[in-house]
């Protein structure tokens, strides 16, 4: 993945470029786990708009009409997607690659999505470049673009460019993608906001391969009110607590104990925003005696306080 983000503070734009016959599923598999980052978080990481190529409304496969923010020629920002879908073959137009190839000098990464990668290519874009696109494509996308290294994957980043095969694909891809940027604890969170635990273990990019790793977070999000010595869940995993140390650096980019006080703050957010318990109600069924102890815990890593959060959502 490219270094493309200004800093881990500054709000990402995403635009998103669409087409008549766009895939309503692979939009919403794009936006929404922004959207959900965005929640997690508690600020802007993620914003995205709407383009075309002339502006206006754009129609989908299942006739939903998304209306553009601006047209193609007056978009800019951090990355562009194409997400044409169906019916691709009849937007591969010389204007198409004109608005794509002018794009190239106000975007930091171009991006194909299902079919998008088509876009790209026949803009010129992919020239010399790895790049993926929806399976039943692959074969004639190979033939009729030999500069491109065609590959099947799931979605694939090279340098500035970024391709995926499909709607579940790009879903795995902005995990992926939310990983790279603001750690694989958020994209823990995101994956099991839209997924069930088995789920999210079988995915091809599941934000957590190890089994024991696995089993730590289950006895961990079990134990939440009175929260196990790291020794125990470490037994329970099957591992040893410097083994479970070492792999949940590996995996999540974190330790046993952020990680389950990360666990016990998302409880105690969720809380805050959809219950009338009392602070000190709170802390107790997350785990904290002292209620000002989880307040200056909430603080320093969400940035406000629950009673803050709360009046912020009324």
């Amino acid at each position: 993945m490219p270094n493309w983000k200004k800093s881990h503070a500054a709000t990402q734009q995403i635009d998103i470029l669409l087409f008549d016959q766009f895939s309503g599923h692979c939009l919403a598999n794009t936006v929404e786990p922004l959207r959900a980052a965005n929640t997690f978080v508690g600020r802007p990481l993620y914003s995205w708009r709407f383009v075309t190529v002339h502006g206006g409304t754009a129609v989908s496969s299942a006739e939903m009409e998304v209306t553009a923010r601006m047209p193609l020629r007056k978009s800019e920002g951090d990355m562009l997607i194409a997400m044409p879908s169906y019916g691709y073959l009849r937007h591969a137009t010389e204007v198409t690659s004109r608005g794509l190839r002018a794009a190239q000098r106000r975007y930091g990464v171009l991006a194909g999505f299902d079919t998008g990668a088509w876009l790209l290519a026949e803009a010129g874009l992919l020239d010399g470049y790895r790049a993926t696109i929806h399976s039943t494509e692959l074969e004639a996308f190979t033939d009729t673009f030999p500069k491109v290294q065609a590959e099947n994957h799931r979605f694939l980043w090279d340098r500035d460019r970024w391709t995926c095969s499909g709607a579940m694909a790009a879903f795995d891809g902005i995990l992926d993608m939310i990983a790279q940027q603001h750690g694989q604890a958020l994209r823990l969170d995101v994956a099991t906001l839209f997924l069930s635990a088995e789920q999210a273990e079988s995915r091809a990019s599941k934000p957590v391969r190890s089994a024991s790793v696995a089993r730590a977070i289950a006895v961990m999000e079990a134990n939440l009110e009175t929260p196990l010595p790291l020794v125990e869940v470490a037994r329970h995993s099957g591992r040893s607590l410097r083994d479970l140390a070492r792999r949940t650096q590996r995996e999540l980019g974190t330790t046993p104990q952020s990680l389950y006080q990360h666990l016990r703050l998302k409880r105690a957010k969720s809380l805050a925003l959809e219950t009338e318990f009392s602070v000190a109600e709170i802390a107790l069924r997350c785990g904290y005696e002292d209620p000002s102890a989880m307040t200056r815990a909430f603080r320093n890593v969400l940035g406000t306080t629950p009673s803050a959060l709360r009046n912020t959502r009324r």
